[in-house]
């Protein structure tokens, strides 16, 4: 994607099999032209995807498209797949915490 295209997140549709989430990509002097990606309700049932992430998600994924085709992509329509949910959760997975208190006790003993 060149620096020259502004990305906009419009919202999202609930539909009955998937959520559709709606971007505007402008490049400067053209007209938008607007991008749909879903990604599958039963993704959220299963916990692969929280409803939170779905922007995020699909962001990456039209950023990845416009990116891969100079910002020209020939479809405007994208369903996130099973590797790309799990691809998002391995990079956005909570970092373990550190237990804080077993080097203290250790540290007392």
């Amino acid at each position: 994607m060149n620096n020259s295209a502004i990305v906009q997140y419009l919202g999202f549709h609930a539909k009955r099999l998937v959520r559709e989430y709606t971007f505007s990509v402008r490049e400067a002097g053209n007209e938008p032209h607007e991008f749909t990606l879903a990604i599958p309700n039963e993704a959220f049932n299963s916990h692969r995807a929280r409803y939170q992430d779905g922007p995020d998600i699909c962001s990456l994924k039209l950023q990845q498209e416009l990116t891969s085709h100079a910002n020209h992509p020939a479809e405007n329509h994208f369903r996130i797949t099973d590797a790309e949910l799990e691809n998002y959760r391995g990079a956005h997975a909570p970092k373990s915490a550190r237990n804080i208190y077993a080097a203290k006790v250790a540290r007392n003993l």
